[in-house]
């Protein structure tokens, strides 16, 4: 039962982070964005790494995949940010919703077995993809936002990130049982910190408007929270953790219809629809 509420609320979390980070990147651009994103998570972490495990035991390869899952995390944010910014968020959600796959894929490629069942969903997730990147003609483009771009360019973006996700899922996958839980949080923090928020304060382009200000705040500690809520999730059960947790793209493509008005084409519902089955398809091979 735990694993059941625990994956509902991180599947409304990060459907969060998606929906606010849509609207904070259309108002004061993905840099900015990912910039007080990572101020919020910093201050949020570093705490808990002091009072939790201030000086665990790390080795050079714990290290290591450290850096990785900080660099891929961080960077990972700016494509997304990007693609929230200039697509649809019933399109980013879905492709972002991959990163699971995605850091499968990273773990076959390092050696890991699998199966050809998880091989063929794979490939359906990659033609659900295809699917969601095709758009016919443009829509009508709300007043007071950047010009949408293209749905195979905002695809294209949002791959990229969805990609550096897999990679650090498959990083932190392997500091899992090495590292207390703040510290595999804590390093995209720090180097999104380190590497967007000072540069981008030292050079006065940290910009924010007052309406921007309860989006990045939300994005930054629903981030956080998500990470916990599975991890408490996954104690009990980490595959049905998994499985219900991988629903926030479903979410977030409902909400963006409601809220957002956002309209997909036949072939682009039959993309959504493909990927977050394929998803959730694929959690359910893994629990097995």
């Amino acid at each position: 039962m735990l694993a059941i509420v625990m994956g509902l609320v991180t599947a409304c979390l990060w459907a969060t982070t998606l929906m606010a980070s849509a609207r904070a990147s259309r108002l004061i651009g993905s840099w900015a964005t990912l910039g007080w994103v990572m101020l919020v998570g910093t201050i949020i972490t570093v705490p808990a790494v002091i009072v939790t495990a201030p000086s665990p035991s790390l080795s050079g390869q714990d290290v290591g995949y450290l850096v990785v899952a900080g660099l891929s995390n961080s960077i990972g944010l700016l494509f997304v940010h990007t693609a929230l910014r200039r697509g649809k968020v019933a399109v980013v959600g879905p492709i972002v919703s991959t990163e699971g796959a995605l850091g499968a894929t990273f773990a076959i490629l390092a050696g890991d077995p699998v199966e050809g069942a998880t091989i063929a969903i794979l490939g359906v997730i990659v033609v659900g993809v295809v699917l969601a990147a095709i758009e016919r003609s443009p829509d009508d483009q709300p007043s007071g936002e950047p010009p949408r771009a293209s749905a195979a360019a905002t695809a294209a973006i949002a791959i990229v990130g969805a990609t550096l996700f897999g990679l650090n899922l498959f990083a932190t996958s392997r500091l899992a049982s090495a590292v207390p839980l703040a510290w595999t949080v804590l390093p995209a923090r720090l180097a999104g910190f380190l590497g967007v928020t000072i540069p981008l304060l030292l050079m006065r382009r940290l910009t924010i408007v007052r309406a921007a200000v309860p989006f990045v705040v939300l994005v930054g500690l629903a981030e956080v929270a998500g990470i916990a809520t599975y991890a408490i999730g996954a104690t009990d059960s980490a595959p049905v953790a998994s499985v219900i947790s991988s629903q926030f793209a479903a979410i977030a493509a409902v909400v963006s219809y409601l809220f957002f008005g956002e309209r997909l084409s036949r072939v682009q519902t039959a993309g959504v629809v493909t990927i977050v089955g394929g998803v959730t398809l694929l959690a359910l091979v893994q629990a097995l």
